[in-house]
């Protein structure tokens, strides 16, 4: 009985220290953070980011290569022209 009780308060303990982060306390899958990356840089750059070419990648790498909307290395691929 103890234990669970210790177990309860060590999960309580994390998810406050954590501001509640699921991703800290059961992981988190890199696919679903791909894909809400690319829907993420499709509404901040609009028009000029390929957001489906973005999705298909992440399907393709099965999320292995995350884009970050502020790093133009990770997103140059999906930028569009005008």
């Amino acid at each position: 009985m103890a234990g669970k009780i210790f177990a309860v308060l060590i999960l309580v303990s994390l998810a406050i220290l954590t501001n509640g982060s699921p991703a800290v306390i059961t992981g988190y899958d890199p696919l679903e953070l791909c894909i809400e990356n690319c829907a993420q840089c499709k509404k901040m750059l609009g028009a000029w980011f390929d957001g489906p070419l973005c999705a298909e990648s992440c399907l393709k790498f099965k999320g292995k290569l995350i884009p970050d909307c502020e790093d133009f290395a990770s997103i140059a691929p999906f930028i569009t022209k005008l």
